[in-house]
C-alpha cells in the first residue's frame, strides 16, 4: 500500500514528524535572524522572505503527509491571513486540493466499528469507489432499502484522537519560526482555541447532523438553496448519511452550459445565503470550500457540508453589521469603534489614521461603489489587497487577529473566490443594505 493510500499516521510517528518540523522552522528563523544582523535592510528583507517560504513549504509538506486533523489545519489556512505572511499562505494553499482516498477496507471497517455491520448489509447498494475524499474522511454513493439515493461520509480511523496534539505542535512551530505577524501571545492562544473548538465539532458527525437539520429548517422556505436530509438510522458519530442532492460542480459550469444569467443568480444567492445566516440565523456554514457546494441551472445553490459551523454572538453580529455600514458611509470613527468591538483593533495599540481605513474601504467595497453590475470574474481585488500589505507591516502593533470573526471573514473571503470562479456579475449593494438596517431586514422571501 502506498503512502498516499494509508490513513492518518499513528501517534508516535506523528509526534516525531511534527517535532522535526518545529525544529526545522525554528532553526531557519534563527539562522535568518543572525544573518540579518550583518545585512542591509533590503538584503535582510529578501532573506527573511526566503526563510518564510522555506518554513511554509516544510509546514505544508508535513501537514500533508500526516493527513487527518493536521492536514485539515493546513486547509483552514485562509483564516490565518491576519496572522501569517503570504509566503506560508501560498504553501498551505496547496493543501486545499482533494486528498488521496483511503482503501475500501479501511472505510468498511470503520462502518463496522460504528454499526456492527458491513456496508453491504446496511445499504441496498454501496459504491466501493469514493465519490469524494478529503483530509478527515471520504464520501461514498449508496442507496438505502427504501430506494433513496444517499451519500455516506465516513471519518478516517483515529483522526479525532490527534487533533489536540497536532494543534499544539503547529502552534509551537508557528511561534518558533517567527512567522506570527500580529497580536500578542494571548491573541494567538485565543485563535488556536477557536480553531480547536471548530475542529472538534467538525469531527463529531452527530453534531453535523444537528447542523444539517438546523440549516435545512432555516432555509426551508428559500427556494434558492437546497440542503440534504439526514438519514438518521444510518448515521453515527463517525458516519453521516445524507440524501443525495444533485448539482453541477463549480469547475464544470462551462461544460454544463450555464448562462450568464444563471451565473448572476448564483452570485446573488450566495450573497443572500450569507446575509441570512450571519444576520438572521446568526450561525454560518463556515467552510466556503467550493467542493461543499454545487449549482443548478436556475441559480439554485446546493449546500453539502455542515461540519464547520460558526455560531455568531448577537453582539458580534451587531458590531459586524455596524462596522460594514460605517464603511459604506465612510464614517471612519465608527469603523474604528467597530474594529475595537470586533477585536481586530488593539485597544493599547498606536493610533490609526482615517486615510488608512479609507484605502481598505475603497479596495474591499469596490463591488458596491459602481452603478453598473460588478464583474467578479474579472475582479482584481485580491491583487489590490496584496499592494496594501506594506501598510500592514507598518501598523503591526495596532491590529491583531479578530478571533470572534476569523470564521466569518473566512466565509466572506472564500465566497469572493467562489464568485470569481462562477464569473458572477451583480450590483449586490441593493441586497446588503436591508440587512444594515436596525434591526436587519430579511429580504430572502422576495427571492423565494
Amino acid at each position: 500500500m502506498s503512502d498516499e493510500q494509508q490513513g492518518p499516521v499513528g501517534k508516535r510517528q506523528r509526534f516525531f514528524k511534527l517535532a522535526s518540523m518545529t525544529a526545522s522552522v525554528a532553526g531557519n528563523y534563527a539562522k535568518s535572524r543572525v544573518k540579518g544582523a550583518f545585512q542591509s535592510a533590503e538584503e535582510a528583507a529578501l532573506d527573511r522572505a526566503k526563510s518564510y517560504a522555506e518554513s511554509g513549504e516544510r509546514i505544508a509538506q508535513t501537514l500533508g503527509e500526516l493527513k487527518g486533523a493536521a492536514m485539515k489545519l493546513g486547509q483552514m489556512a485562509s483564516i490565518t491571513a491576519d496572522v501569517l505572511p503570504k509566503e506560508i499562505q501560498g504553501a498551505l494553499t496547496k493543501l486545499q486540493k482533494e486528498a488521496p482516498p483511503m482503501p475500501y477496507e479501511v472505510i468498511a471497517d470503520q462502518i463496522y466499528a460504528e454499526f456492527g455491520s458491513r456496508p453491504e448489509m446496511l445499504f441496498d447498494h454501496f459504491e466501493p469507489e469514493p465519490f469524494a475524499s478529503a483530509s478527515i474522511g471520504q464520501v461514498h454513493r449508496a442507496r438505502v432499502d427504501d430506494g433513496r439515493e444517499v451519500v455516506v461520509k465516513v471519518q478516517y480511523p483515529g483522526v479525532d484522537g490527534s487533533v489536540d496534539s497536532d494543534l499544539r505542535h503547529l502552534k509551537l512551530a508557528i511561534r518558533a519560526s517567527g512567522l506570527v505577524r500580529t497580536g500578542t501571545k494571548q491573541n494567538l492562544d485565543d485563535l488556536f482555541a477557536e480553531i480547536r473548538e471548530r475542529l472538534h465539532e467538525e469531527l463529531d458527525y452527530c453534531n453535523e447532523a444537528d447542523n444539517v437539520r438546523l440549516f435545512r429548517d432555516f432555509h426551508k422556505d428559500h427556494d434558492f438553496v437546497v440542503i440534504p436530509n439526514v438519514v438518521g438510522e444510518r448515521s453515527s458519530k463517525r458516519v453521516l448519511t445524507l440524501t443525495y442532492e444533485p448539482g453541477v460542480d463549480i469547475n464544470h459550469l462551462d461544460e454544463a452550459g450555464f448562462t450568464q444569467e444563471a451565473r448572476d443568480r448564483i452570485g446573488r444567492n450566495l450573497f443572500l445565503i450569507t446575509l441570512e445566516q450571519l444576520f438572521v440565523l446568526q450561525a454560518l456554514q463556515a467552510d466556503p470550500n467550493p467542493a461543499n457546494f454545487a449549482f443548478r441551472e436556475d441559480g439554485t445553490v446546493v449546500m453539502y457540508d455542515f461540519g464547520c459551523v460558526k455560531r455568531v454572538k448577537p453582539e458580534i453580529a451587531e458590531a459586524y453589521r455596524r462596522t460594514l455600514r460605517a464603511g459604506v458611509d465612510e464614517d471612519y470613527a465608527a469603523v474604528e469603534q467597530g474594529l475595537l468591538e470586533l477585536g481586530a483593533r488593539r485597544p493599547d495599540g498606536p493610533a490609526v489614521e482615517h486615510d488608512y481605513y479609507k484605502l481598505w474601504r475603497d479596495t474591499l467595497l469596490l463591488p458596491f461603489k459602481s452603478e453598473e453590475p460588478f464583474d467578479y470574474g474579472a475582479s482584481q481585488i485580491h491583487e489590490d489587497v496584496k499592494k496594501l500589505i506594506p501598510g500592514i507591516l507598518k501598523r503591526l502593533n495596532s491590529f491583531q487577529a479578530p478571533v470572534e470573526i476569523v470564521f466569518v471573514d473566512r466565509v466572506v473571503g472564500g465566497h469572493y473566490g467562489n464568485l470569481r470562479t462562477v464569473r458572477s456579475r451583480g450590483r449586490f449593494l441593493d441586497l446588503v443594505l436591508p440587512y444594515f438596517e436596525e434591526p436587519p431586514r430579511s429580504i430572502a422571501a422576495d427571492y423565494a
